[in-house]
């Protein structure tokens, strides 16, 4: 019972919230947008805003590692594992400029997906090949601009954790923009927000740990295929690292 209290307690928190912070989303891109066309500080705001709903919760102890790696103004083609909802306001709190791919029935959720909008995030109907065509061209033109492109390259969540095969998407664009990679791992979401459920599950640990990008001449000569294959076996390796760290043990 408690734990659906401060469920439902956070998610009310959430509607409220968004309310007033749509508007200022909205005021920032009407006033930002004729000298920041890639709308940088439009994110930079988004990030707060989603970053608000994390600091908010002390159980979520959340740990980012890596910031130190994001070479400022480099344009990444940026590739997560993916265990639960909660991977994308963990990832809101690296505040630095990307647009993400999302699945379009986010960008339909009052407030917080009319932002999304607002971002010019980047919309994915999943299964539909026109849709695929028009992100990979959305993502051409994000990438094209300066903009780093966030992706999951598992497609959706992870049901138990483990990383499932990555999608070729990510890979495809790099190669083809010749663009580094920046890999992310994330430990501990799936234990504090499982996948089906908004159920709050306690104190958890969680970590997102960025790595060293892989420059395009390390893979280069590579198909995107056996690009996504290495990508994947150093995020399998890495996220046992990270689950010693969310176990409570020394990572």
């Amino acid at each position: 019972m408690f734990n659906r209290i401060v469920s439902a307690a956070f998610l009310t928190f959430v509607g409220i919230t968004s309310i007033p912070f749509y508007l200022i989303a909205l005021a920032i891109r009407i006033t930002t947008y004729p000298f920041d066309r890639r709308l940088r500080l439009l994110h930079l705001w988004t990030c707060f805003w989603a970053s608000l709903y994390t600091w908010i919760m002390p159980s979520w102890r959340i740990r980012i590692e890596g910031r130190e790696k994001v070479r400022k103004n480099a344009t990444y083609l940026i590739v997560s594992n993916h265990q639960s909802q909660l991977d994308i306001l963990v990832a809101f709190r690296l505040f630095f400029h990307y647009k993400w791919v999302s699945k379009i029935e986010i960008f339909k959720v009052p407030l917080i997906g009319w932002n999304m909008v607002l971002n010019q995030y980047i919309k994915l109907k999943r299964g539909d090949k026109e849709s695929i065509e028009q992100m990979m061209r959305d993502c051409e033109a994000r990438l094209s601009e300066g903009s780093s492109v966030f992706f999951f390259p598992e497609g959706t969540r992870s049901p138990d954790g483990r990383i499932k095969t990555f999608k070729l998407g990510a890979f495809q664009l790099a190669h083809k923009m010749k663009l580094p990679i920046l890999p992310i791992v994330v430990s501990g979401t799936n234990e504090a927000l499982p996948k089906y459920s908004m159920n709050f599950h306690g104190t958890q640990k969680i970590i997102m740990k960025i790595y060293d990008e892989i420059p395009y001449e390390k893979f280069k000569d590579q198909t995107p295929e056996e690009t996504a294959d290495m990508v994947r076996e150093f995020m399998i390796k890495n996220l046992e690292v990270l689950e010693r760290y969310t176990r409570g043990e020394k990572a």
